[in-house]
């Protein structure tokens, strides 16, 4: 028989067992998620808040996710992919091409008039980082992969073919961007979103390149009248990462780890470009109430606008090739899942 003394050591070591076990199961782990853009923009709300608030939930109050928008833990937008290698943050949400160069790959779907539906573009982006990028983001985590929605021109004065931009300082998002500006006459201007607006306001740039759903928060269309728009194939696209320390992703236990997995691919992926796309259609009524002047190039009014891009393709093709990557199989690898498996994608995220 159990003496009183053992039964009470016995049920002190059952009570002790008991507090550590839940403490453990009420273990924190708290992940600071930076990115550029101001918390009441469209990407932090609809898409990174809903990520976040998903994973929080799913690991049961376990992960908690500190979000820092307009670049709140320092440095600039260029700096996130390397804050993200580099632990500064343990999440980044940010645009590949601030990084000219440094992932080439993911440049094909930010060639022009490529891309027509951010669905599909941003499921074969995740196809082919799956198969062909992964050893591109070393140290990374990548969480989700996608594009936004048809970039066009936000100008001061009207663009209605490639000879109004001869002369106009007009903001690019990428290198691609920057090249196609130079060749339709403009003078391409490298600045992150963010600064679009005081760009514009102090006559810095004549207009910009962003698609419809980026231009509430930063005002355009109060600084701008004329919208330049291209039905069928956009005149360029932006690539995104969302992306993860992979030592702060390998430090969680197993099953968080799992819930992480649950949260990232291919189905994150569609839902976040289409996303994006979809707050274009707010935000271009925005300007229309505001009688702001839409120029829309209907699909069968651009092959001047293709003629003079084409060199973006030849020259992007040869710089995949010096670096021994075959761009023209990129291209009809892109061109093939965007209008075959990847067509008409959904997504169930």
């Amino acid at each position: 028989m159990m003496t009183k003394t053992k039964m009470l050591k016995a049920a002190l070591g059952a009570t002790a067992l008991a507090t550590l076990g839940g403490a453990a199961l009420a273990q924190e782990v708290t992940l600071k998620l930076h990115q550029f853009l101001p918390a009441q923009a469209n990407v932090p709300v609809q898409v990174l808040d809903v990520w976040a608030d998903r994973v929080e939930a799913a690991s049961d109050g376990r992960i908690e996710i500190e979000r820092y928008p307009s670049m709140q833990l320092g440095g600039t937008p260029p700096e996130l992919m390397d804050q993200a290698i580099d632990g500064v943050a343990d999440v980044v949400w940010t645009v590949v091409g601030y990084t000219p160069g440094r992932f080439p790959r993911t440049e094909v779907f930010e060639l022009p008039f490529f891309v027509e539906d951010a669905r599909a573009a941003s499921c074969a982006y995740w196809t082919i980082y799956d198969e062909q990028m992964r050893d591109d983001f070393a140290g990374l985590k990548i969480v989700g992969t996608w594009v936004h929605g048809p970039g066009m021109f936000h100008t001061a004065d009207p663009v209605e073919e490639p000879g109004d931009l001869e002369g106009m300082k007009i903001r690019g998002g990428s290198r691609l961007v920057n090249q196609l500006l130079e060749l339709l006459g403009a003078t391409p201007v490298g600045m992150p979103v963010p600064a679009v607006s005081e760009g514009l306001s102090k006559g810095v740039i004549d207009g910009t390149t962003i698609p419809w759903e980026v231009t509430t928060s930063l005002r355009v269309q109060e600084l701008v009248e004329n919208h330049t728009e291209f039905e069928g194939p956009a005149l360029y696209n932006l690539t995104f990462v969302l992306a993860m320390n992979e030592g702060a992703y390998n430090d969680l236990p197993a099953d968080l780890q799992q819930v992480i997995d649950d949260h990232s691919g291919l189905q994150f992926s569609i839902f976040a470009g289409g996303t994006q796309a979809d707050a274009d259609g707010p935000a271009r009524e925005l300007a229309v109430e505001m009688g702001n002047d839409i120029v829309t190039i209907p699909a069968d009014e651009t092959a001047e606008w293709r003629e003079l891009a084409q060199p973006v393709y030849d020259s992007w093709i040869a710089d995949m090739e010096s670096k021994g990557i075959d761009g023209q199989a990129l291209i009809d690898q892109a061109q093939a899942l965007m209008t075959g498996d990847c067509a008409g994608a959904t997504s169930s995220f």
